[in-house]
């Protein structure tokens, strides 16, 4: 869980993040956060990770709200290449990025495109 945290501080889009939530047990945890993002964006994480299982979300949306893109692996779309690995754009894509190092390259990228 350090690891996210150091990933966060030491990206080049992420102005400043909160801890919403988190919980540690024995064998898993559970995180979510709000990051604000130097353009004024946000990026919603939420991350369940145990020996047995991993789910996240990762919402990046604009200052008022509006989707520009979900990360997730809620295992609901069978039929793409991906699944459950799937992206909300807001149309329904595959997508290769599962974790939030991953997902943060992707924004860094396209926020640099401009």
């Amino acid at each position: 869980m350090l690891r996210k945290l150091q990933l966060l501080e030491s990206s080049r889009v992420i102005e400043k993040f909160e801890i919403l939530d988190f919980k540690q047990g024995e064998d898993f945890y559970f995180l979510k956060i709000k990051a604000i993002l130097k353009n004024g964006n946000e990026l919603r994480i939420k991350e369940y990770v145990s020996e047995n299982e991993y789910s996240y979300s990762y919402q990046w949306q604009d200052n008022e709200g509006r989707l520009i893109i979900r990360w997730d692996n809620s295992p609901h779309h069978k039929h793409l290449n991906t699944f459950p690995h799937h992206k909300h754009t807001p149309d329904l894509e595959e997508s290769r990025e599962t974790n939030m190092e991953e997902v943060l390259k992707v924004i860094e990228e396209k926020l640099e495109e401009g």
